[in-house]
């Protein structure tokens, strides 16, 4: 399919794009990412990642124009934040309910600062992330959740009273993270909320028709660009909402072989290959566009 000759704009997810499966942004797609700037493609980050998490897996010297984080729950353009949502106080006690007698391992992410878990849940946590990694399991998500349980969440004794953008659920187990599913399709009967997975092995929870594209469409508005106008690149379900928006649109080559056959074009190398800063220099460099 013929390409974008001159994209207004450029959105890139972060887990299995622009993130290594060490969870690390290479000096080679931060810099290829400041050469597309420089030429005058604001380039933003579309991730289910909090936007505090961000910052901290990149280089010194990172920047982007803008950020939808959390799988659209928040969006920055700059500095300037555009959109926030909440998941309803009712929502997130029900959930964390519904897991504790579920037993399913969960993270409550607060729109501003660390992740969260009550303290009395430890256990239910700590045994989907003991043992060795399932084959399974992206090398990826699995050092994330030894990250999360070696201090990355903090433990609560009760619920702190704030706002909260998401919650994330995993386990080890796909047959025991698809009974979850179900439960959460029986909670959506009673309350308005909406699921969103990247791996076999999670989902997260979000308020209704909130995602990637919601919060792309509120710079889109404040650049002035139409959705055919930009190019976007992902490598999971969590990323459909904006491909099916996009102009452009490219799949990883580590990507599941549905997601790859969802758009445009598919990168010759994977996220562990630099396959963003290959693509990109490949097409805006090399070029000469």
């Amino acid at each position: 399919m013929e390409q974008l000759n001159n994209p207004k704009a450029i959105f890139l997810d972060m887990d299995g794009t622009i993130l290594n499966h060490a969870n690390q942004i290479t000096i080679k797609t931060k810099e290829i990412i400041a050469t597309i700037r420089n030429k005058g493609i604001p380039v933003f980050i579309a991730t289910g990642r909090s936007s505090g998490e961000i910052f901290q897996l990149a280089p010194q010297g990172f920047e982007v124009d803008g950020i939808v984080s959390s799988n659209g729950m928040t969006t920055y353009f700059g500095e300037k934040k555009l959109e926030q949502h909440y998941l309803p106080k009712q929502l997130v006690e029900l959930v964390i309910e519904k897991a504790q007698e579920k037993q399913v391992y969960y993270e409550l992410f607060p729109t501003e600062g660390s992740r969260i878990a009550l303290q009395q849940d430890y256990s239910i946590l700590a045994a989907e992330t003991e043992g060795p990694k399932p084959a399974s399991v992206g090398i990826n998500e699995w050092v994330e959740r030894k990250e999360a349980m070696n201090g990355n969440i903090e433990w609560c004794e009760i619920l702190p009273a704030q706002h909260y953008s998401k919650f994330y659920c995993f386990s080890k187990q796909t047959a025991h993270i698809d009974n979850w599913k179900e439960t959460l399709d029986e909670l959506k009967r009673s309350i308005n909320f909406t699921t969103s997975a990247s791996s076999a092995h999670n989902v997260e929870i979000m308020v209704a028709n909130v995602n990637k594209a919601t919060g792309i469409k509120a710079i889109l508005n404040q650049l002035a660009i139409d959705p055919a106008d930009i190019l976007v690149m992902g490598d999971s379900y969590n990323d459909v909402p904006m491909f099916q928006l996009a102009g452009q649109t490219v799949a990883m080559k580590n990507a599941d072989r549905e997601i790859q056959d969802m758009t445009n074009e598919v990168t010759t190398y994977t996220c562990d290959e630099d396959g963003v800063y290959h693509y990109l220099n490949e097409r805006f460099i090399k070029n000469k566009w």
